[in-house]
């Protein structure tokens, strides 16, 4: 059984930083697509970043790149996500996905087979 788990939420002032986990059982890290998404308040789920198995490219959506970073950790089964220069727009329970696809269209939910339970960012302005 897959299980996702983020950490890492909480609130943050505008211009601040954050720092997301997410911890994998079932499925190593490494040779799955590990994605970010996140859900505003009346909004849809969009996008964010995501790392590729294999290499580790990595993808970002266009609103957050140059400010977030998506890494993996193979040791500890973990995929982080560091957000900079944090604005309220990116204020969102932010979700920690996983699909078999090497480079799919990230922003179809429907290609992530697992998902973990969110963790709440508010970013103060």
């Amino acid at each position: 059984q897959v299980q996702l788990v983020e950490s890492g939420g909480g609130l943050v002032q505008a211009g601040g930083s954050l720092r997301l986990s997410c911890a994998a059982s079932g499925r190593r890290v490494s040779q799955y697509t590990m994605a970010w998404l996140r859900q505003a308040p009346g909004k849809g789920r969009e996008f964010v970043a995501a790392i590729a198995w294999g290499g580790g490219s990595t993808y970002y959506a266009h609103a957050v790149e140059g400010r977030f970073t998506v890494s993996r950790d193979n040791a500890k089964n973990t995929v982080d996500l560091q957000m900079t220069s944090m604005e309220p727009e990116d204020t969102a329970i932010y979700f920690c996905a996983t699909s078999t696809y090497l480079q799919p269209n990230f922003a179809d939910t429907s290609v992530y087979d697992y998902w973990g339970q969110g963790t709440q960012v508010t970013v103060s302005s």
